[in-house]
Formats: C-alpha cells, sequence, structure tokens
C-alpha cells in the first residue's frame, strides 16, 4: 500500500474498526432508500462481495479457522469454530453493500453538481474494480484501486449537501471494507503455484552475506548439499514450492542429517519432536524419522505449505518455521492494520535468532546464485546418496548387515541415520532397509546366515534419583558411587552446577556399586522400637529421621495417642545405631583418611558410611557422616 492509504485511508479504516456500529447504523439509514434488487441479483452481490471467500469457492480451504482471531480483540481466542465463521461470513453480507451505483444516486429532491456525481461515480467504479482483482487474487493492485477511490472522495465537495455526504460516508465504509477483506485474504490466500521468494538485499542481508562467507561453515555446508539437494528440489518440484527451500537446510542444520541444536531440533529440516510427530516423523527406542533426510524432507514441506496457506508470504513463512506459527501471529496481532505490507515491519518484533533467520536465508540465495563473486565456483559437491532397499524382519546390527554385504559400516549408517543405535527393530513390520546400489541382491542372499542380535550383558546399572533441596551433582554422585561426569552425561547436562528441585536423573552404576547401594537399601528397612515412658510420634519422628505421617501408616494407627510397651515399626530407617551418626562439613584440605583418623574411625568404616571409594573425593562445604 502506498503512502497516501497508510496516511490518509488508514485512520479512516482504524475508524471503522472502532466505530464499527456507529457506521453500521448510518449504512442502515441508507438501505432505507436503496433501491430493492431481485432474488438473481441479490445471489450475485453475495457471490462477487462476500466479506472472506468461503472454503468451498476458495483455494485457502477455510484457513480463516486460523486467522480469524487475528482481526479480534479477545486475545485468548486463536481459532473460530466453523459455525462462527460462517455466522460472520453471513453478518459480512447482511452489511450494506453498495453493489450498484444506483444505490449512491439521491432523490430528485436533491440538486447534486454533475461533475461531484462523476467523481462519486468513478470513485464506485474503482472500487468494483478493486474487487474484481481481489478475486483474481492480485492484491496489490486491488489496494491501488481503493487508493484511487479514496482519492476521488476526498476531492469531492459535500458542500453540506446531504445527499453528497451520505455517498461520501458509504465509499468511506465500502472503501474500508474492502481493505479488511484484502488484509485477511492476503494472510489465508494461496493463490495456485506458490510464488517465488522475493530476492531482498538491504543491509541485514548484507550482514548476513559478510557473516556467512567468514570461515569454513559455508563451504562445508555447500558441499554437502550435494548429497541431498537433487532429492528435496525433486519433492519441492512435486509439491509445487520455489525451488530456492532447497536451501534452506544449510542454515538449518549445514545439512548434516544428524544435526541437533539446543532448542532439541534434530536433524536436516531441525524438527523438534511434537512438530515432528504432527507431520508423521516417528521417534520411538529404535528409529528418529527426524534423522530421516527424505521423512524429514516430506514432513518438512508439508509444514510449509500449511505455512504458506496461513500467511501467503514467504519470507513471514520462514520466520514461522523458525521460531513457529503462534510467535509469529501474536507479533502480527500487535502490529497496525497495515501490518503485512512488508516482512521487515515485523523485523525487530522477533525473536533475535528469527530475525536474523529470514536475512541470511535470503543472504545463502544471493550467494549461491553469485558463487563467481564469492570465489565459490570451484568448490566441489558430494555426490547424491544412491542406494537400494532391501525388506529385513529380524533385529540385526548394522556392523553384521555391513559384514555380509561388503560395505563399511559408516556408509550404510549413513543411507540408515534414522536408527538411532544402529539397530534394525525387528519384529512383525519388516524394515525397508537402505544399502548401496548393486548390493541388495548379496544382502538379501545372505541375510539368513547373519547371527541376529543379541544384547549384551549390561556393564552398568541406571538408577533414578529424584533431586532434593540442596544437593548437587557431586553429593549425588558420592552417594551412588558414580561420577559428576558420567550422570552429566546419561542426562543430557551442560551446567553442572545447576540441577532443579524435583527433576529425576539417570545414575550409571557398575554392578558392584548397584550391588552395594541396594545391601544399603536392605540396612534402612523398617525397624522396632519399644515406646517407652515420654515417647511421642513426633519425637520418634525426629529421632529416626522420618515422619509422624509415615509412622502412623506403618503401624495402621488411628491416632496419635501410644501407650507403655506398645512396639512400633519405624519405616526406612535402618539400625537404631545408624541414628548415632553425626555430621561433618568438609573443610578446605580435608581428606577421608584425616576426617577418619580425627574421629577415631577406620577408613574403611567412614568410607562405607558415606558411600564412598577409596578413588572418591570430597569438596569444601560437603556433609559427611561420622561416628
Amino acid at each position: 500500500m502506498n503512502t497516501f492509504l497508510r496516511t490518509t485511508l488508514m485512520p479512516a479504516l482504524f475508524f471503522t474498526l472502532c466505530g464499527c456500529a456507529q457506521m453500521l447504523n448510518q449504512n442502515n439509514s441508507l438501505n432505507n432508500n436503496l433501491t430493492s434488487q431481485d432474488a438473481g441479483e441479490t445471489a450475485a452481490t453475495e457471490e462477487d462481495h462476500a466479506g472472506i471467500p468461503t472454503e468451498a469457492s476458495h483455494p485457502a480451504n477455510g484457513m480463516a479457522l486460523k486467522f480469524a482471531a487475528v482481526f479480534s480483540d479477545d486475545g485468548d481466542s486463536d481459532i473460530c469454530s466453523p459455525e462462527e465463521i460462517a455466522e460472520e461470513n453471513a453478518m459480512t453480507m447482511m452489511q450494506s453493500e453498495i453493489a450498484d451505483a444506483d444505490d449512491l444516486i439521491p432523490s430528485e429532491e436533491e440538486a447534486i453538481p454533475e461533475a461531484t456525481q462523476i467523481s462519486l461515480d468513478r470513485a464506485l467504479e474503482y472500487c468494483r474494480l478493486s474487487q474484481e482483482l481481489w478475486q483474481k487474487g492480485e492484491l496489490d493492485k486491488a489496494l491501488d484501486a481503493l487508493d484511487e477511490a479514496y482519492s476521488l472522495m476526498l476531492d469531492t465537495d459535500s458542500e453540506n449537501r446531504p445527499g453528497v455526504m451520505q455517498q461520501i460516508d458509504d465509499l468511506r465504509f465500502l472503501i474500508s471494507k474492502r481493505i479488511l477483506e484484502i488484509y485477511a485474504s492476503r494472510n489465508i490466500v494461496v493463490n495456485g503455484t506458490h510464488k517465488p521468494i522475493p530476492m531482498v538485499m538491504n543491509d541485514y542481508v548484507k550482514d548476513e552475506i559478510k557473516n556467512l562467507t567468514k570461515g569454513s561453515f559455508f563451504i562445508q555446508a555447500y558441499k554437502l548439499s550435494g548429497k541431498y539437494r537433487a532429492m528435496i528440489v525433486e519433492e519441492l518440484k512435486k509439491a509445487g514450492l520455489p525451488e530456492e527451500l532447497s536451501w534452506l537446510p544449510l542454515i538449518e542444520s549445514g545439512y548434516r542429517s544428524n544435526a541437533l541444536s539446543r532448542a532439541r531440533a534434530l536433524g536436516l529440516w531441525q524438527f523438534i519432536p511434537s512438530t515432528g510427530y504432527k507431520f508423521g516423523l516417528k521417534r520411538n527406542k529404535y528409529i528418529d524419522e527426524r534423522l530421516d533426510p527424505e521423512k524429514a524432507t516430506h514432513a518438512a514441506i508439508a509444514y510449509l505449505k500449511e505455512l504458506h496457506q496461513i500467511f501467503g508470504d514467504w519470507t513471514t513463512v520462514l520466520a514461522a518455521y523458525n521460531c513457529g506459527e503462534g510467535r509469529v501471529l501474536k507479533v502480527i496481532r500487535n502490529q497496525n492494520i497495515n501490518y503485512l505490507d512488508n516482512f521487515w515491519d515485523l523485523y525487530e518484533q522477533l525473536p533475535r535468532e528469527t530475525a536474523q533467520y529470514v536475512p541470511r536465508f535470503l543472504a545463502t540465495l544471493h550467494i549461491v546464485q553469485n558463487l563467481n563473486q564469492y570465489g565459490l565456483d570451484a568448490t566441489p559437491l558430494c555426490s547424491p546418496l544412491e542406494y537400494e532397499t532391501v525388506e529385513v524382519d529380524k533385529q540385526f546390527h548394522l556392523k553384521d548387515i555391513a559384514a555380509a554385504a561388503g560395505v563399511s559400516q559408516e556408509a550404510l549408517h549413513e543411507l540408515n541415520p534414522e536408527l538411532r543405535h544402529q539397530l534394525i527393530p525387528g519384529g512383525d513390520v519388516a524394515y525397508s532397509l537402505r544399502v548401496p546400489k548393486g548390493k541388495s541382491e548379496l544382502l538379501a542372499a545372505k541375510l539368513e546366515t547373519i547371527a541376529p542380535y543379541a544384547p549384551p550383558e549390561k556393564k552398568i546399572e541406571i538408577a533414578h534419583h529424584r533431586v532434593r533441596r540442596g544437593e548437587s551433582l557431586s553429593t549425588i554422585a558420592q552417594r551412588y558411587g558414580a561420577t559428576v561426569a558420567s550422570i552429566a552425561q546419561a542426562n543430557n547436562i551442560s551446567r553442572r552446577n545447576v540441577i532443579r528441585v524435583g527433576k529425576t536423573l539417570k545414575i550409571p552404576m557398575t554392578k558392584a556399586a548397584a550391588k552395594a547401594l541396594s545391601s544399603a537399601n536392605r540396612s534402612q528397612r523398617d525397624v522396632k522400637h519399644v515406646v517407652k515412658r515420654g515417647d511421642s510420634l513426633w519425637n520418634l519422628a525426629r529421632k529416626y529421621g522420618t515422619t509422624t505421617k509415615k509412622i502412623r501408616q506403618a503401624n495402621h494407627l488411628s491416632s496419635t495417642r501410644l501407650h507403655i510397651g506398645q512396639t512400633l515399626a519405624i519405616p526406612g530407617t535402618g539400625s537404631a545405631a545408624s541414628h548415632k551418626k553425626k555430621t561433618y562439613k568438609v573443610r578446605r584440605g580435608d581428606v577421608p583418611s584425616k576426617i577418619a583418623e580425627r574421629y577415631n574411625m577406620s577408613l574403611e568404616k567412614f568410607l562405607q558410611m558415606n558411600h564412598l571409594s577409596k578413588r572418591s573425593k570430597i569438596y569444601p562445604g560437603q556433609k559427611v557422616f561420622i561416628e
């Protein structure tokens, strides 16, 4: 939309949005003077001037459902029901549609200058032209026609003539309504084949070109594109999407099928688990289809098509692909009504990573289309991956398959990256295993001679521990006879000094440590206590390090009353002697042998009490048990 509509018409449109009821009342007064039309004309008017195309009449297929909330004041409502959309469309058609020039001709009692009426008639003709252009999908030209109509309306002098003023008000309402229709459809309409991605060169794109041409990332990613891009281009052509999108994995993953982001997005197209599941990518103990370039490409195309149906603008689609359509819709909702003039209107409102994402993709397109300019024209590309498939219904390890087929295990895994542990699932449904060309018949003949996979005997046991307040990885590691590094690795913890209370951690333990822990746990079973004078549940709970609730539950007590000589089971506390333990806070320079000597304990006893080994380390501030 040009500057005129931005500065002059948009305030009128805002007035229409905020004072719609008042405008409708004015319009209803005009309806009393309008010439009635027969049923055929009414049907034509509704078809030509419906506010939002219906599912049956428009390729958008009812995507207005997803954008109804963009023009709603209710921030909590994101999606309207089909019934609400149908009702809204019916209300739109019921609003005064000024569909004929005769509708704006005043009564004979009021004389209007001929030049004035001609100007108003021309403005109405531009409104009709805008409607025709909108139906053809030429939205920018439709807005230009409305601009001309509004300009003619402003140049008309009403000279306190009620008839002229009424026509001007009606035109203003009609133009404002048309703009709402166009901007709404700009979100939901996909016009036939998808338009190419607009090539933009601005300061943002120039900065990303500089960043991409530094270092080796772009060169390495460009080389790897040779493996997958031909396949991606073929699938994009089938879907009718721009071929330029085949370069999207370059900035997503560097064309690495096993790329993993900090947000746990995985694979060539960087799907998070929930989005991958939504678009049909399976994930279980043995496979993760986000890692499969072909399956992930099909899912990415489905996602991109859905986003394009929502937004209709490829730059906005790319932003939504990066940070999610919900985030982009939220930003759009907070924009002025002319938000979709340009993606760059949203640029500064988006998350920083997303704001850089679109210019980085456009920069990639500029570079690959001008390889000579950036000295990349002689860069060799990797060869496309070619393969055959063999149906396998038993569980094998890729190492054994590779040996039988006479190929390397690495080559086989590259063709089947979705196998998380390089294990074929096996089971009732055969798995389509990809093998290098020319190897399928050989492997099929040898399958019966390959020994099925037998899992090795576990060298470690996995315990689960719920983090309590005051615990750290080091104290947890000491308790289970593990190391901080092994716990961090098992739980994908990068910041080892930060763990959340309530989080359940996997603790890898050697069999010896697991056995020792199991023995210690057995010693922590219920003990018996004979009630003496002065005993109470509260005193016993404090003495044995438990709670009154647990003691009552263990002994099926209906009240807190005890009697002398009563025998109580104290749950999970170990022997009475264990409660004579004291704690010691480790100081700088302390070692287990010095602490044991200081408190007249043997080193073995000290280590056993604290579940430590001779190789375990203790740290200043750590609390340990002593006698």
